[in-house]
């Protein structure tokens, strides 16, 4: 046993592109405390080196990677990272986890995290290990899949490097373009397109130092622990089948977004769904550091290998209307080969194929590709415009909100978004606590930040009503989200803890020698969503940007339609844009904010972010 501080470095790497120099600036111990890690420690990151009002793809704009204490170390799905930078879709805070073992070697550079800013001269890898950051030439990388770039990187440099990077749709800068790692992707909001920005194909490390641990022993003991818990009942469905199981749990809900929204559930869900995948041949598959394995990788009938998730599914099947599973899989490995994120990249083919059916297209003759709802062949053709900004390609490149601004007239009452970031799967009518996280969360539509599908899904809830009850329980799913993506922790652990934020607090202990009980960890997820939402406002983020798509608010749930089955829950359900509005007033009081949303500076006092707030200070 030592009784060292473990966790954390005390330090990150800034690298300036323009000048080519690197430096290391520490990481005060108690801002560490304070903000944990990843999501937490990158949003005050963000802050200290974005200038206020700066364009996402400007080459001030920072690029931070950030990781979490307990990187390193045995504890289950702990091998993660954050991606944190603002993002070209929402103009707002953007950040993105990912699984790789680049998480633990670039924690052996002896660092925190990494800022990039500034933009090379030209197209470059740039290189960290244990002396720092320099950049190597990288024209024989370009227009390479991030995988291709990777196997050529590791090729040059050894397999014990890692390599995180991106696409062609990346260096194409496509507003929703990935970054990734062994084919996991760091996928919304568009951040491959910040690193495109500067001029970097990826980020290649290699460090050998060991994560410092407080209590090594009561470590390794908790470790052991939560492999054994991650292994039971809670986490077997992903573990067996994968998040695809989802789709005919949504289907079934009518919560399955379908054609752009039109509808809450899908006549073909069962020929495309997760139990129809598993007749093909399949692998199961484990992130680095991490007992559950609910990665599935399904082979398609030329022999082409594909990793899918329910969001991936839904976004390139029922939301445009594809029924192929076949021309499913493909898309998504399509959208895997280009960096492009499933979830935007559907959602936006899906607004501009509506668009096309009510001849909001027309007149517009660069939009004469874009497909209508069902077509297989023009799902694929579009995806590839899109990457390389072909044709109308170019125009969806930018993201529905853009989209439908151009186009004008009804059309952007139709776009799903929120902030410029499309909807995930989870029809907002049929899930109304769910809707609230979506309409407030900092980085646009999203699920992952919240998670308030687990309110709705509880026995006995009542999804359907937007009462006043939700606000709070959005508020607490929030900060649980917040204290795990600062951990960071896969989310899916939530089935392995009895209580997430004890636990949570007891692995901190063991790993930093932070003291910290459940009610400061709850504290620090507190303290974590509010300075995510002051960047905003710095931004100039107002409350008006916290709703929904105009057709969510003003159009009734439908169902399948002809030939669906009779009894679909929710048929007729609205939610109206008071409900929302009585919602997110119950949100915005459960943090204690003010009825617009504003932090009261008091709070930002008593939640010890006063000197964390975003700055443009020159942290040298």
């Amino acid at each position: 046993m030592t009784t060292q501080h473990g966790g954390h470095h005390g330090r990150y790497l800034h690298v300036d592109l323009s000048t080519g120099s690197s430096r290391h600036v520490a990481i005060p111990r108690d801002v560490a405390r304070r903000l944990i890690g990843g999501v937490g420690i990158g949003a005050w990151l963000l802050g200290r080196h974005a200038p206020p009002g700066v364009a996402p793809l400007d080459a001030a704009a920072p690029f931070v990677v950030a990781l979490s204490p307990l990187v390193g170390t045995p504890l289950t799905t702990s091998a993660k990272f954050a991606v944190v930078a603002k993002s070209p879709l929402t103009d707002r805070i953007g950040d993105a986890l990912a699984s790789d073992r680049f998480a633990v070697l670039l924690k052996g550079c002896g660092v925190d995290a990494l800022v990039v800013t500034g933009a090379a001269a030209d197209w470059s890898l740039l290189i960290v290990d244990e002396d720092g950051a320099r950049l190597e030439p990288a024209a024989d990388l370009a227009l390479l899949s991030a995988q291709a770039a990777e196997e050529r990187v590791r090729e040059r440099r050894g397999d014990h490097w890692r390599f995180f990077g991106i696409g062609p749709a990346g260096e194409r800068l496509v507003h929703f373009a990935t970054v990734s790692g062994d084919s996991r992707h760091a996928g919304r909001g568009g951040l491959g397109a910040v690193l495109g920005s500067k001029r970097i194909k990826g980020i290649a490390v290699h460090g050998t130092r060991r994560t410092p641990l407080h209590d090594s022993e009561r470590v390794v003991a908790l470790a052991r622990a939560l492999s054994e818990r991650s292994l039971g009942p809670g986490t077997a469905k992903y573990r067996e089948l994968g998040t695809v199981t989802n789709l005919l749990v949504m289907n079934r809900l009518n919560a399955l977004p379908t054609r752009n929204f039109t509808s809450g559930s899908f006549e073909d869900a069962e020929a495309i769904s997760g139990e129809a995948l598993h007749a093909l041949p399949s692998v199961r598959k484990h992130c680095a550091s991490c007992t559950i394995g609910c990665e599935h990788v399904f082979e398609t009938g030329s022999g082409t290998r594909v990793r899918m998730e329910y969001e991936s599914l839904f976004a390139l099947g029922p939301l445009c209307g594809i029924a192929d599973r076949d021309a499913i899989l493909k898309a998504a490995a399509l959208c895997d080969d280009l960096g492009l994120d499933v979830i935007s990249a559907g959602g936006t083919i899906a607004f501009a194929m509506e668009c096309r059916e009510r001849g909001l297209l027309a007149g517009h003759e660069d939009f004469a590709t874009v497909p209508g709802f069902g077509d297989a062949e023009g799902l694929l053709r579009m995806l590839a415009d899109i990457a390389a900004r072909r044709g109308a390609g170019a125009a969806l490149a930018e993201g529905s909100r853009r989209l439908a601004r151009r186009l004008g007239g009804e059309a952007p009452g139709l776009a799903p978004h929120v902030k410029g970031l499309e909807l995930p799967g989870y029809e907002p009518r049929a899930m109304q606590t769910m809707a609230l996280g979506l309409a407030v969360s900092a980085r646009g539509a999203d699920h992952n930040r919240s998670g308030a599908y687990e309110a709705d899904l509880r026995p006995g809830a009542d999804r359907f009503t937007a009462d006043a009850d939700k606000g709070p329980a959005a508020a607490a799913s929030e900060v649980r989200a917040a204290v795990l993506d600062s951990l960071i922790l896969c989310k899916f652990l939530r089935g392995a803890l009895d209580d997430v934020l004890a636990e949570g607090a007891a692995m901190l202990a063991a790993v930093t020698g932070f003291d910290m009980t459940r009610d400061e960890l709850e504290e620090a997820g507190r303290r974590i969503v509010a300075l995510r939402k002051l960047f905003n406002a710095r931004e100039g983020w107002t409350a008006a940007e916290d709703t929904l798509p105009a057709r969510i608010l003003a159009e009734p749930l439908a169902g399948a339609g002809t030939g669906a089955r009779t009894n679909e829950p929710g048929i007729g359900v609205t939610l109206s844009a008071e409900g929302l509005t009585r919602m997110i007033a119950s949100y915005y009081a459960a943090h204690g904010w003010t009825d617009r949303g504003e932090i009261p500076a008091g709070l930002v006092e008593a939640l010890l972010l006063t000197d964390l707030a975003p700055c443009s200070e020159d942290p040298r």
